[in-house]
């Protein structure tokens, strides 16, 4: 099959559908006792900080001037109640199977052989690298993003809910024992639930879990819910507007199955080992917004589209390009050849 088959329409549904994750404040000796986190607005007088232009850095004159007038702003925040020294997330997370299936192709013959593809990839490794990495993310806390920063310890039980198992089953970790830089550490736990996620993306059963993660941060401490993208800054007078469901602080469905997600350690900045190269998210381009940058460049041929279509084509890829190419059909997206054009 030439690479002039590759389909004009071809879309894969995500195999993990995270929920939006509610924000509480509690204790870390009586987990039992929670309250909602609240939204606060305040309104701050700011210092001028940004960079100056050239001619008021040369004139000191101008530079007071500058520095008389306040900079004001009024911003949403969030912070655990006094008598609080733990924020508590919550959140449920769902696995699919059917990985690969596309939910829409008009190339019957492309669908064909990219599923007898998967279904090599399917006989030879499973799914068992991805779904230990899906778990160990799960263990470790890391969709606490800005909130495990500092953290003094990390607990999260980690419950199965809503699905086809005869038992329910329940995992406790220590998200300290999970460092963020690699996927190395391993234990009974993780591997029992780094299994059920396996059984579900190989079809064989379905899975919900009911995730809650600890962060002791100390009474009073600020959170961090996830920051609304304001599309029309003229209209809004706030600096800084936060996410909230129903007026409970929260972080973004999308933000947590980022988080999930962030199990890409097989790109070339990273094999070169690097100092500060950390795992990122599956994605197409290895996007990572928050550093304007793509670690999987087309013209390094290690993008997404370059292994999927030698992936769908026949040709031979090595094992971690198997797992990247796999792991972004579990994230789901347009992939079609008209989509490239």
């Amino acid at each position: 099959m030439a690479k002039s088959n590759i389909p004009s329409v071809l879309a894969f549904e995500r195999k993990i559908s995270p929920s939006d994750g509610l924000l509480y404040g509690t204790m870390w000796e009586n987990k039992d006792v929670s309250v909602p986190l609240r939204l606060l607005e305040k309104s701050v007088r700011g210092t001028i900080s940004n960079r100056l232009t050239s001619a008021v850095a040369k004139d000191p004159l101008k530079l007071n001037n500058d520095i008389k007038n306040s900079n004001p702003q009024t911003v949403d925040c969030c912070s655990l109640p006094q008598d609080c020294d733990t924020v508590k997330l919550e959140f449920t997370v769902k696995f699919l199977g059917n990985v690969g299936v596309p939910s829409a192709c008009n190339n019957s013959e492309f669908k064909n052989n990219l599923q007898l593809a998967v279904s090599k990839y399917k006989e030879r490794y499973e799914f068992n690298v991805l779904s230990k990495r899906y778990a160990y993310n799960l263990a470790s806390g890391r969709y606490l993003w800005r909130n495990r920063v500092g953290a003094d310890a990390i607990h999260v039980e980690v419950r199965t809910i809503g699905n086809t198992l005869e038992n329910e089953k329940q995992f406790i970790f220590d998200g300290k024992n999970y460092p963020l830089s690699n996927f190395e550490y391993s234990d009974p736990k993780l591997d029992e639930l780094a299994k059920l996620i396996n059984q579900t993306l190989l079809g064989k059963t379905s899975l919900t879990l009911k995730v809650t993660a600890y962060a002791k941060i100390e009474n009073g401490q600020e959170v961090y819910p996830s920051e609304e993208l304001v599309m029309d800054k003229a209209r809004v007078k706030k600096s800084k507007i936060l996410y909230s469901v129903n007026g409970v602080a929260a972080l973004h469905s999308q933000k947590i199955g980022n988080a999930i997600r962030t199990i890409d350690t097989w790109y070339t900045l990273f094999s070169d080992k690097l100092e500060g190269v950390v795992p990122i998210a599956l994605e197409p381009y290895g996007a990572v917004t928050t550093l304007g940058k793509a670690f999987r460049h087309p013209k390094n041929k290690e993008d997404f589209y370059t292994l999927f279509d030698k992936f769908a084509l026949g040709e031979q890829l090595d094992e971690t390009q198997l797992h990247f190419v796999i792991g972004v059909l579990i994230r789901g997206g347009v992939f079609g050849q008209g989509e490239k054009e």
